[in-house]
């Protein structure tokens, strides 16, 4: 596996700041994510404001920056430079994972237990609007693992065989969500609402397929593109949850017993074609290994503050060891109607 540890690069230039102050740059030339590291205690947001649009170039080339050793001190802290740099924060709506929110939209990351790997995604890939850009804040790294890695959509989608891309483009990705089912997040808890009326209203809008069953259960249904474009630079994207979604991404055991429990058409989340066909395991097989051999991981250090874009990169979570609290917050919504992300 193509895994680099960050710690190990060297510094290869130094940018200076005002007084006198250094940020040490790092990482290899024009790869995935460019490392920018205080020396001596450079407050991040005016560094960042008279850097802005160097950095906005290294994002868009990169596709994310790795900010190290800047006193941000706590979640105000990064709520503070977050709501400078990118001020139209979203929303967790329509949520596939629990999340605690510890500010205005500021959250902690996934909740799953620490065991668990939560695999490569683009954050609300299987979304009508997703975020442009995501933002993670190390408040407590973990003792061991716990590692948020990621991996180059314009990569990935390059790796995975034309023949298996070709499916997927041609058919898209149709996404299928059981709740209320006593495993994953309730309707409730998903869409932030008791209030039926309000998710058919989200469902609408979206579009999402509903359909509610008895036992105050839901099932929705929508169908995505498995692959976009990137509004900038018109880059193809491999762009879906469709290897996450679907119930081999679950350990095998799990997988067989849920089978076991649930008719087809009511686990509690599942992926196909768009078409309603069955996804080959083959084929998220070798999409599984495009983000393997794709991913780039690095150590938590306190205060660390990763950029990403979320379109050309995905990221995902490693298992760890004693406790971790990662914040994140999404910003610059982009809607998945706009002509620019189509095919």
């Amino acid at each position: 596996m193509q895994t680099k540890n960050l710690a190990k690069i060297q510094p290869t230039r130094k940018t200076a700041v005002a007084q006198q102050s250094v940020v040490l740059e790092s990482g290899e030339a024009g790869l995935l994510p460019l490392i920018l590291e205080s020396a001596t205690g450079v407050q991040l947001l005016p560094w960042y404001q008279s850097n802005r649009e160097r950095l906005e170039r290294e994002l868009r080339l990169r596709g994310g920056i790795l900010f190290r050793g800047f006193p941000v001190a706590g979640a105000e802290d990064f709520e503070a430079f977050v709501r400078a740099v990118t001020p139209d924060l979203m929303e967790y709506k329509e949520r596939s994972t629990p999340r605690t929110e510890v500010g205005n939209r500021i959250y902690t990351s996934t909740e799953y237990p620490s065991h668990q790997r939560i695999a490569h995604h683009n954050e609300f890939s299987y979304s009508y609007i997703w975020p442009m850009r995501i933002f993670f804040f190390a408040l407590l790294p973990p003792e061991k693992g716990g590692e948020t890695p990621i991996a180059d959509s314009r990569k990935v989608y390059r790796k995975i065989p034309p023949d298996v891309r070709a499916k997927f483009e041609e058919k898209d990705v149709m996404y299928v969500r059981n709740y209320g089912v006593g495993i994953d997040l309730s309707w409730q808890e998903a869409f932030q609402t008791a209030d039926r009326s309000r998710v058919e209203e989200y469902c609408r809008e979206a579009p999402v397929d509903w359909e509610w069953l008895p036992g105050d259960r839901l099932r929705t249904r929508q169908v995505r593109p498995a692959v976009a474009r990137h509004p900038e630079s018109g880059e193809l994207l491999w762009f879906n949850q469709a290897h996450l979604f679907h119930i081999t991404n679950l350990q095998a055991e799990v997988c067989a017993s849920m089978r076991e429990v649930f008719d087809e058409q009511d686990l509690p989340r599942n992926a196909y074609f768009g078409d309603g066909s069955p996804i080959p395991d083959s084929d998220l097989d070798l999409i599984r290994e495009a983000y393997r051999t794709s991913e780039v991981a690095f150590p938590w250090r306190q205060g660390d503050v990763l950029l990403l874009d979320n379109m050309l990169v995905a990221h995902g979570r490693n298992p760890y060891q004693g406790p971790r609290r990662i914040l994140a917050a999404l910003s610059q919504p982009l809607h998945a109607r706009k002509p620019d992300q189509r095919r």
